[in-house]
């Protein structure tokens, strides 16, 4: 189970730390707008687009994992194939927001169905 909730913890942070390549992005425009953030990160292109696109599907990812992840621990299956399938959960993620980054559509769109493949399998396993 501790190795669900650690993948759980990094999943959580995988927004935050996506957000550092937005924040460099936007600085790039001249400076970081604190007042109107979301009007500035409208204006972002090529990579500042990217990195932004790639911060908020950290959430949308979050929003199916978290879950898959609690139901899991609820319904005390945390066997082994769960947690791997938690931990490759994780590495697509990473690799995601990597491949995002880099601009390479077509890997990029491979890893992030090998992510919701085993966030989704995670459920399936506690029905």
């Amino acid at each position: 189970m501790t190795t669900l909730i650690i993948c759980l913890f990094i999943a959580a942070l995988l927004p935050l730390v996506a957000k550092v390549p937005v924040a460099y992005a936007m600085h790039k425009l001249g400076r970081y707008n604190n007042n109107h953030p979301r009007a500035q990160q409208a204006e972002l292109t090529d990579f500042g687009a990217r990195a932004l696109a790639a911060h908020q599907n950290a959430f949308e990812a979050l929003i199916i994992f978290a879950p898959a992840v609690l139901l899991a621990i609820a319904t005390k299956n945390t066997g082994t194939v769960i947690e791997q399938l938690a931990i490759t959960h994780v590495i697509a993620r990473v690799l995601y927001n990597i491949a995002y980054l880099m601009d390479i559509a077509t890997i990029r769109s491979l890893i992030w169905a090998v992510g919701m493949v085993s966030a989704l399998a995670m459920i399936f396993l506690c029905l």
